[in-house]
């Protein structure tokens, strides 16, 4: 195992510890806040677990966006704030019954996730690796493994620089295949890394 690998699975293995914390703890919370409020019973227990649901459901996405380098839904981008701003309002309200400090402890195992999770997917975002190899001006066999067509067409476009060892220009890259600046880095990133190899 690498170092970028125990890296990343020791993070994975502390975001989640620090989800399963805030689950617990914001679904009591939330439980005594909406129990409180007159829904009892198993109605009362399962509203709950929906918010900390939307939270991991949307999370995944992202995860899964990150992972494949794939343009990430809109709604998967303001779902997981909708979530943490629900569990966070219902854990404050839970602790302000007991004063403001008592309020800023039960909100913090939603702080803690939301922060821990955005660093998770820092370095999941840093941990991209091209999967392919330049053999030959004109054709780079396997350089994507399919799920990144931009990658595929900047590989096909700048074959031949990129087997001679020349990589393309930023504005090069952004005039051909029509991208942004931020695009544009990441492809040129991939083409140098085919180049070395």
């Amino acid at each position: 195992m690498t170092t970028g690998q125990i890296i990343r699975w020791s993070t994975a293995g502390a975001v989640a510890g620090v989800a399963a914390v805030a689950a617990v703890a914001s679904c009591e919370h939330a439980y005594a806040l909406v129990r409180a409020h007159g829904e009892t019973g198993w109605i009362g227990r399962l509203v709950p677990p929906t918010v900390d649901g939307l939270i991991y459901a949307s999370s995944m996405v992202l995860l899964d966006s990150a992972r494949r380098e794939a343009p990430v839904p809109a709604l998967a981008r303001w779902l997981p704030g909708l979530g943490i701003a629900a569990t966070l309002a219902a854990n404050v309200a839970h602790g302000l019954g007991h004063g403001p400090a008592c309020a800023a402890v039960a909100a913090w195992p939603a702080v803690a996730l939301a922060g821990s999770y955005e660093l998770f997917m820092t370095i999941i975002r840093g941990a991209r690796q091209p999967d392919g190899r330049v053999s030959g001006a004109g054709h780079v066999p396997g350089a994507v493994s399919g799920t990144d067509p931009l990658r595929a067409q900047a590989a096909e476009v700048f074959a031949a620089g990129v087997a001679a060892g020349r990589l393309p220009s930023i504005r090069a890259i952004r005039s051909r295949p029509r991208v942004g600046q931020p695009r544009a880095r990441q492809v040129r990133a991939y083409l140098a890394a085919l180049a070395d190899g």
